[in-house]
């Protein structure tokens, strides 16, 4: 055949590279996508709860990320925490986590601040960091929990505040509620009475109503009758922090790009099969 009557070759079908939001945009919409990657969310703690958290909001596509931690990773991180590696022992957790962020999302606009956040500097500190769209407490101490519940509330700031995991077993115990409703947990109850008295209502919690398991202090018994160490007496199992995590960001996701499901809500259909199988 003449080659100039010869039919031209097809073109190869472009095909558009792989991105890491694929996945996300199937689900989100890009409009959603969008409003995520301008959004910030302060993660306040970077344990077990806390580190797993900034892991799941950076790979869910949160575009800013402030992230508050004074600790350095210790051996004993490393059964719960995202950035507990034996590589990493004696780091700051900040410093870690920033780097962990950015190999996942590399656009992630991230500020962190390595400090302990006592009760005479936790507000100041708060107020001078860039404001936030939502706030995660992941802290362990119940005072600054209370102080951070108080400046939410005060200043209009959706916060979610996660309670204990430690000496518990069962993951499908934990739940979402409000600190009025919560039961079981001894954070909990020291929570609800002091948020009744500081006029603290409605603070978001995930909690788990499992009973902790009784744990003896290792070793001799403590001499002298002092007050064991945390260490000694809150033992955590590998899945609990990470799942508390996972957990609480896929809430603070889905309430960020107003993206819920109403199947959820399967009270209802329970129900119904209930009352049909009778």
């Amino acid at each position: 055949m003449d080659e100039k009557n010869a039919p031209a070759a097809e073109a190869a079908p472009q095909v558009e590279a792989e991105t890491a939001t694929d996945r996300l945009r199937i689900i989100l919409g890009q409009e959603r996508l969008d409003a995520l990657a301008r959004s910030r969310v302060l993660v306040l703690g970077l344990g077990g709860v806390g580190s797993n958290c900034v892991e799941a909001l950076a790979r869910g596509g949160v575009g800013g990320l402030v992230l508050v931690d004074r600790d350095i990773v210790q051996p004993s991180n490393i059964n719960r925490q995202a950035v507990a590696y034996h590589s990493t022992i004696g780091q700051p957790k900040t410093d870690v986590m920033e780097r962990i962020v950015h190999d996942i999302n590399p656009k992630c606009r991230v500020t962190t601040v390595h400090q302990f956040l006592s009760k005479e500097n936790l507000v100041p500190t708060l107020e001078a960091l860039p404001r936030p769209d939502y706030v995660v407490d992941a802290i362990d101490t119940i005072s600054q929990k209370l102080i951070v519940a108080k400046w939410c509330q005060d200043t209009g700031l959706r916060l979610i505040s996660s309670m204990g995991g430690a000496n518990k077993l069962n993951p499908e115990r934990l739940r979402f509620s409000t600190i009025e409703k919560t039961k079981s947990d001894p954070i909990c109850k020291v929570m609800r009475k002091e948020c009744r008295k500081r006029g603290i209502r409605g603070l978001q919690v995930l909690y788990s109503s499992e009973v902790p398991m009784p744990v003896t202090p290792r070793g001799a018994d403590l001499p002298g009758g002092k007050r064991p160490e945390k260490g000694v007496t809150l033992g955590t199992m590998s899945y609990m922090p990470p799942i508390m995590g996972q957990m609480i960001a896929g809430r603070v996701i889905c309430d960020l790009a107003d993206l819920h499901n109403d199947l959820d809500v399967q009270a209802p259909i329970v129900a119904e099969r209930r009352r049909g199988s009778r």
